[in-house]
């Protein structure tokens, strides 16, 4: 997919995310969710070229620029929104699909100091609520939604709703998130 597609399908998942926004251009030039995404992805192509440490300075800027701490070895999949995204921290092995949502102040972080997968893996069309954090090499199933502030550190399975410390799943109801229809994207 080519840059600027990649560009316009991320202003549309931002339009179709946060009913305050007003135009794509003011979204390309205020969404700060936006910006890190934008900026991980030159990062993350660093980080998988061998480049490590301009990619880690990359993160570091981005993270001044905006608030929000992606790693550069992290996965991210296509139309990944941050709403407010001050304070969301993306850990190294995190993997995350396509269609997903945090709000501020999530973290998807690591559970010990070894090597290997220590983040979580989140699933297409997860929502994560504000100050929730999603801890360890666990799977978030496909369509979850988690609860703002909950403490995620089992594997969840689809289409559930997650909330609590320890948080806790039960299946959501039919439909998605909101129960309306699916969103369609016109890039």
């Amino acid at each position: 997919m080519s840059v600027l597609r990649t560009i316009r399908e991320d202003i549309t998942a931002a339009r179709v995310h946060d009913p305050a926004a007003r135009g794509r251009l003011e979204i390309a030039l205020a969404y700060s969710g936006l910006h890190a995404i934008w900026l991980h992805r030159v990062n993350s192509r660093l980080w998988r070229r061998g480049r490590r440490l301009p990619a880690r300075l990359g993160s570091q800027f981005a993270r001044f620029l905006t608030g929000i701490e992606i790693h550069p070895g992290a996965t991210i999949g296509r139309r990944f929104f941050i709403d407010h995204g001050m304070g969301v921290v993306i850990g190294e092995t995190a993997e995350i699909g396509d269609d997903v949502m945090l709000y501020h102040g999530v973290t998807l972080g690591g559970k010990g100091a070894g090597h290997g997968k220590r983040h979580p893996t989140i699933g297409d069309g997860v929502t994560i609520g504000a100050g929730a954090k999603v801890l360890g090499p666990i799977t978030i199933g496909a369509g979850c939604i988690i609860g703002a502030n909950a403490v995620v550190t089992r594997d969840t399975p689809p289409h559930s709703l997650v909330v609590g410390v320890p948080a806790k799943s039960r299946p959501r109801e039919a439909g998605n998130r909101y129960g309306l229809a699916e969103p369609e994207y016109h890039i």
